[in-house]
Order: C-alpha cells, then sequence, then structure tokens
C-alpha cells in the first residue's frame, strides 16, 4: 500500500485495516524515533492516526491532556494530536502550531477526521467523495480496486492563521 511513497519515510512503515477503513504510513523519524510507530491508537483502540509533519507546541499541550486523563504512551507529536481530537473534537485543529496533515480513523463511528496545516505546506493524501486525490509526492497513487464512496468524511473549514502583531515582528 505505501511503496510509492517509500522514499519519502525510509525510517519506518505501518498499517492498520479494518472492515471500513485501510491506513498506511511512512515514517522519517524526527520526533520520538523509538516510540512513534504509526498508524497509532489511543488508550483503548477506538481511534486510529496517520500522521505527516511536526507540531512545534505539542509539549505545550500535554500536560492539559493528562490533566484531563489521557494517558500517554510515548513522547510523540502524533500522540499529542491523537488526544487533542479526543478531548476537542475537530476543533483540535484550531489548538496545533506547526505544518502538518493527518487523518483520525473513529472505528466506533466510522468516521474519517482529515485535517492539514493553515497554509497547506504538508500534503494530504485523503479519499475524496469526488474520487479526486492530491500528492506532492512522485509517484502518484495507484488505482485503488476497492474503491468506494466516503460519506463520513468531514471537511474542515478552518479559520486563516493570523499575522503576527508588528510588535512582535520588531523583535
Amino acid at each position: 500500500m505505501t511503496d510509492t511513497i517509500r522514499h519519502r519515510g525510509p525510517d519506518d512503515s505501518g498499517y492498520y485495516r479494518d472492515p471500513w477503513a485501510s491506513l498506511g504510513f511512512r515514517r522519517l523519524a524526527i520526533i520520538d524515533v523509538a516510540g512513534g510507530h504509526q498508524p497509532m491508537a489511543n488508550e483503548d483502540g477506538s481511534h486510529f492516526i496517520v500522521f505527516n509533519g511536526e507540531i512545534f507546541n505539542h509539549a505545550d499541550l500535554r500536560p492539559a491532556l493528562v490533566q484531563a486523563g489521557h494517558r500517554y504512551a510515548n513522547r510523540s507529536d502524533t500522540e499529542t494530536i491523537l488526544h487533542a481530537y479526543e478531548q476537542y473534537g475537530p476543533d483540535c485543529v484550531l489548538r496545533l502550531r506547526g505544518m502538518f496533515a493527518f487523518a483520525i480513523w473513529d472505528m466506533n463511528s466510522r468516521r474519517l477526521f482529515c485535517a492539514r496545516d493553515r497554509l497547506g505546506k504538508m500534503d494530504e493524501r485523503s479519499p475524496s467523495p469526488v474520487k479526486s486525490k492530491r500528492s506532492s509526492s512522485t509517484p502518484p497513487f495507484l488505482p485503488n480496486s476497492r474503491s468506494r464512496s466516503f460519506p463520513n468524511i468531514s471537511p474542515l473549514d478552518t479559520p486563516p492563521m493570523t499575522a503576527p502583531s508588528s510588535a512582535a515582528s520588531a523583535s
């Protein structure tokens, strides 16, 4: 499933599959090299995430999520996104600072949530109800012999990032 993007992530690969979804991942390890294997599951195995990018403020978000009862298994920014989604739902992206694209599969509701950073720096690999695919990588996607529509994909309209204030820019 991920052989066409092997060149983008030589450090690790992983797969998740159930009767309704398949997630595949290739990784270039930057944060928590040993503990950041993906797809990653939450504590009870009901949510799975694949993530590309870096969340610069993941360590700042972690204490509030731990206080809310989330249990971390590693130090990766990937796990922080997963717990933030469990805690805040789609609004979790409003708290993330960094370059990212991710997909979270909720196996209980059979819902796929996809998001990317506001500036669109990371490529997003998600199925679309209109059967279009995007990739910043060559070669492009291989045809999927088991295509189906995805009526539960939630589009996300996030507000644009605000520019820094002139006082902050001057320093």
